[in-house]
Order: structure tokens, then C-alpha cells, then sequence
């Protein structure tokens, strides 16, 4: 590391689990971030603020006046820009050192097959549950490990999802893709803002602890927080036995 790094990262580095060798880990790795909006904004800000040497943004929207309620990445006068475009030059004035690579597109199957194998980790903050499983099918086929994250109203989830240990549950485990599932969107049911902001940072801590091999990741667990009490709960859930998305693990 450069001088200028050792100054930049020196509060990871004092921390023992951490220190040169997991910052190090850190800068060489690639964090794929499906979804630059209310969680994709704060989740690629702190990778970005942390060093993540490179790190891919796919999103297909444009930012829009309601999303600066919560999508704390953009601006006003960014509105009518790409997502991944206001995004990455958010990345970009909080560290310039860290590559970002921006695809403004859908994260259909094919993009994901491509782009999931040269990631290190990938981060799941997409807003439908057509995405969310498409990113999990990847993940599992190319064995790279998920931090998942959902918020719709006062309501909040995260978990991991690791498909390099055998015994670990997938997205399609916990909620079966073929479940009748009524999709609900922040456009028609609202979304409290600082949620977003909550869950966003802590599938970047999950990230990085990933990326650094610190720490005991959500694999297996699902942390759940309730905004209007403000009270979590943890659901420890096992890899099902019939799974049809694990089965080719």
C-alpha cells in the first residue's frame, strides 16, 4: 500500500481482525452490486469508501425526483442521469481510486452468467423478485457468495447466501421461487427512507467481512428489523433438502 492508502484505510487497519493483510484482501477484490437505488446506493458508497478495488454497478432506471427520498447517491442535479452514472461519480468523489464499472441494463440471466463469475462477491439490491432469484441462480451456479437485502414499508431483511459451504441455504431456500408471491413495490406501498440506509451499509459490512475473511457472516441466519419498533429478529434457516436452484450445486 501506498502512503496515501496507509492514511485512507488506517481506521480498518487498527482494527485486529482487519489490519494491512484484510485491507489488502479488499483492494484486490471485485464486488458485483446488482441495483443502484435505495440499498445499492449507501451498500456502493461504503465499498467505494473502503477500497474495493473494483466494483461493477447494473442498473437499467434513470434517477427520478422520488428517488431522492431515499437513494442517497444522487442528486438534484443529477435527476434524468443513469443511476449508475450518478452513482459512480458519487464513488468517484469519495475515493477515485477504486475502478467502477457501470452497465446500464436489466440483470436478465444472460448479463448475470457473464458478470457474476469474475466477482468476488456480489450484492443483491434489486427491487422485484424476479431479479432477486435470477441473482441467486448465478451465485449458486458459479459458487460465489450473495448478501441479499429487501425493505418495503417499515419492514427490513438481510441474509448470505454462501454456495461455497455445502450445508448453506440459498435465496431460492428461504423463499421458493415458485411460492404465489404478490410482488409490492416503494412506488405503490412506500418505503421509510433511513431503512434503506440501514440494511444498504450492512450488506456492505457483510461485503467486506466477506472480502476480508473476518467475522461470521449471515449465512444460514435471516435478520429481520421491524422500523416501527425498531426490534430485530433472526430466523436460522437450513438449506431445503428438495431445492430446485441447489440441487446442480
Amino acid at each position: 500500500m501506498t502512503d496515501d492508502q496507509l492514511l485512507r484505510y488506517s481506521r480498518h487497519i487498527l482494527l485486529d481482525e482487519m489490519g494491512i493483510e484484510g485491507q489488502e484482501q479488499v483492494l484486490a477484490s471485485h464486488a458485483l452490486i446488482i441495483g443502484a437505488g435505495g440499498l445499492g446506493s449507501p451498500a456502493a458508497l461504503y465499498l467505494a469508501s473502503a477500497g474495493v478495488g473494483h466494483i461493477t454497478l447494473v442498473d437499467d432506471d434513470v434517477v427520478d425526483l422520488t428517488n431522492l427520498q431515499r437513494q442517497i447517491a444522487h442528486t438534484t442535479a443529477r435527476v434524468g442521469q443513469p443511476k449508475v452514472a450518478s452513482a459512480a461519480s458519487a464513488m468517484a468523489a469519495i475515493n477515485p481510486e477504486v475502478q467502477v464499472t457501470v452497465l446500464q441494463a436489466r440483470a436478465d440471466a444472460a448479463v448475470l452468467d457473464t458478470l457474476v463469475q469474475d466477482a468476488c462477491v456480489v450484492l443483491d439490491c434489486s427491487d422485484n423478485y424476479a431479479t432477486r432469484h435470477a441473482v441467486n441462480a448465478a451465485c449458486v451456479r458459479h459458487r460465489k457468495p450473495l448478501v441479499a437485502g429487501a425493505v418495503i414499508r417499515f419492514d427490513a431483511q438481510i441474509t448470505v447466501v454462501d454456495p461455497r459451504q455445502a450445508a448453506s441455504p440459498c435465496y431460492a431456500c428461504i423463499f421458493p421461487p415458485e411460492a404465489d408471491f404478490e410482488e409490492v413495490r416503494c412506488s405503490t406501498m412506500g418505503v421509510f427512507a433511513p431503512l434503506v440506509g440501514v440494511v444498504g451499509a450492512l450488506q456492505a459490512a457483510e461485503a467486506l467481512k466477506l472480502l476480508a475473511g473476518i467475522g461470521t457472516s449471515l449465512a444460514g441466519r435471516l435478520l429481520m428489523l421491524d422500523g416501527r419498533s425498531m426490534e430485530w429478529s433472526t430466523m436460522n434457516v437450513a438449506r431445503a433438502p428438495h431445492c430446485t436452484v441447489c440441487v446442480a450445486r
